[in-house]
């Protein structure tokens, strides 16, 4: 959930300052070979090694093990018991991809047969070209320990060439690993224009693949003898497939539903190509026909929200309503439960699969994947599914995927084992780069403390140029709770994240986005009865005083 702060204008031009002095150059590191000591290394699922160190250096992994001799240079991290992994690769993503601007499209004399851009034909695109290494969503992603990427560009139908990345950076070109990894496509019609439905897209697939390898023949054929031919006309739309067609490039179809996957694998039987289906998140009716088709799959991380249980009693008032709405309440948590338990089956049915963020909220992606492991998926397969398998579907096996000797030093660092609830990602190394994560320990409130949080509180936040003044509202939801904020020059209430009460320690989060920069603003606060008084932090250990007074009810 993204908020959006209740400070004062004048509050808002302080943060630029914060994002200036992120965005100062930054000094080369003094060396880049790294000692991680004291870990337990998860080298691969079902591979470990108690206690071992990790060696580092010029981006690749040097030595791991047991006994290892520290190099003289190296930096020292003394990972106490910590867990490392080797870092995680997204099979379909969009994060640091431009969204393109929504413009009214100009009508089309004969909408029947509009341009190839116009009906979304555009399977030259590079998405590399629209890539932003200063977007938010890759931090987001690699915070999480996503050190690799298949990026895919925006669009309908055929939108242009994935590519494979990793998720640091200064420059697309820097965090380039494999271009033109794979051909996009969606079963996405156009607007206005043919194709504008998915009977009609299924058509114009089959006639450009088609098409494609006719015109790719009739190429070779002319330049075996060239005397009394016609000189083939060159069309950069058909040229795309020569890849795909030689069995040399995949297509990956974004297949969220059952009936999406269908057409995709309809397709790949009629026609012959690769092809992977992505962000699926309902297909296991059909697994042992995805097996059977040899299609690859990357199974989604979001999930539908579960159905929260209201442990109030209530009188019954309708005895058979209340009957109607507690039925449907289990079809609706027998349904989730089946989405839960997706890759749980895809493991049971020996499927090859790997994870796509593509439509998942980075934040919900840790919970999600505890969800599938509590519905039968084991914690070996989950961290298959993050790292070996992507890397072998891929194609990059041979440099990630696992912690060995020679493979780029791509990691994930934890204090706990990432499954655990209550595990946080200390460190990740994205190409032998260290980033550190900075963990807040939560402070503890007093845990005999009656808090009555639910309801509306007024705030006031002392910023240097004066007192700004908001509105927060906290509501119960199962064991937590959720909380909106208004006020100041907010047009709307804005959803809370990460609210969280320990006693009378209330802690919540929100995040300012400034163009491709974005700030998350820490609230602490101890609550006394129908007050509170804290702080509210953002970058650079900024703070500013913040109070509340809890409204009277209606």
């Amino acid at each position: 959930m993204r908020l959006r702060p209740i400070f004062s204008l004048a509050w808002f031009m302080l943060i630029p300052l914060c994002l200036v002095a992120q965005d100062e150059p930054e000094l080369a590191p003094v060396t880049r070979t790294y000692a991680i000591t004291n870990v337990n290394i998860i080298q691969a699922p079902g591979r470990k090694i108690d206690m071992g160190t990790v060696i580092i250096k010029d981006g690749l992994i040097r030595a791991v093990g047991k006994g290892i001799a520290i190099p003289t240079d190296a930096i020292v991290i003394k990972a106490d018991s910590m867990y490392v992994y080797a870092g995680f690769i997204d099979g379909m993503t969009r994060a640091g991809v431009n969204r393109p601007k929504e413009e009214n499209q100009p009508r089309v004399k004969d909408p029947g047969n509009p341009s190839p851009e116009r009906a979304g034909i555009n399977p030259t695109n590079d998405v590399r070209y629209s890539l932003n290494p200063a977007d938010k969503s890759l931090e987001e992603l690699r915070n999480l320990g996503f050190t690799t990427a298949q990026v895919v560009p925006y669009g309908n139908l055929l939108p242009g060439q994935g590519a494979l990345v990793l998720t640091a950076g200064k420059s697309a070109d820097e965090m380039l690993l494999v271009s033109r990894s794979s051909m996009y496509s969606e079963l996405t019609g156009a607007q206005g224009v043919y194709p504008a439905t998915l009977l009609g897209v299924m058509a114009t697939w089959r006639d450009l693949y088609r098409k494609a390898v006719n015109a790719k023949n009739y190429e070779a054929l002319y330049a075996s003898n060239r005397a009394g031919l016609e000189r083939p006309v060159s069309d950069r739309n058909l040229e795309a497939f020569y890849p795909v067609i030689d069995q040399k490039q995949s297509v990956t179809f974004r297949a969220e539903r059952l009936l999406d996957v269908s057409h995709v694998l309809t397709l790949k039987k009629d026609l012959g190509f690769q092809a992977v289906v992505a962000d699926v998140k309902d297909a296991w009716p059909m697994i042992n026909t995805i097996k059977a088709s040899g299609a690859k799959t990357f199974l989604s991380l979001d999930l539908p929200e579960e159905v929260k249980k209201d442990d109030k009693k209530k009188e019954a008032t309708n005895p058979r309503a209340d009957q109607e709405k507690e039925a449907l309440d289990k079809r609706k948590a027998d349904a989730i439960q089946a989405y839960n338990a997706q890759a749980a089956s895809f493991q049971k049915a020996g499927m090859v699969f790997g994870f796509s963020t593509m439509s998942a909220k980075a934040k919900d992606i840790p919970a999600n994947l505890r969800r599938m492991i509590a519905a039968g998926l084991t914690e070996d397969a989950a961290l298959a599914a993050l790292t070996t398998n992507p890397a072998q579907m891929l194609g990059l096996s041979d440099r990630m995927g696992t912690i060995d000797n020679g493979k780029m030093a791509n990691l994930v660092i934890t204090d706990k084992s990432y499954f655990n609830e209550k595990a946080k990602v200390r460190y990740v190394f994205v190409d032998g780069r260290m980033y550190k994560m900075e963990v807040k320990e939560a402070k503890k409130g007093d845990p005999n403390a009656k808090v009555d949080l639910e309801g509306s509180w007024s705030t006031v936040t002392e910023t240097p140029q004066g007192k700004s003044e908001g509105k927060l509202t906290f509501k119960k939801e199962g064991s937590g709770y959720s909380g909106k904020i208004s006020g100041g020059r907010m047009p709307s209430p804005v959803d809370l994240s990460e609210v969280t009460l320990d006693g009378n320690a209330l802690t919540f989060k929100y995040t300012m986005t400034f163009g491709s920069n974005s700030v998350t603003i820490v609230g602490e606060v101890t609550v006394e009865g129908d007050t509170f008084k804290g702080t509210v932090s953002f970058g650079q250990g900024r703070t500013a005083p913040m109070e509340g007074t809890k409204d009277p009810k209606n």
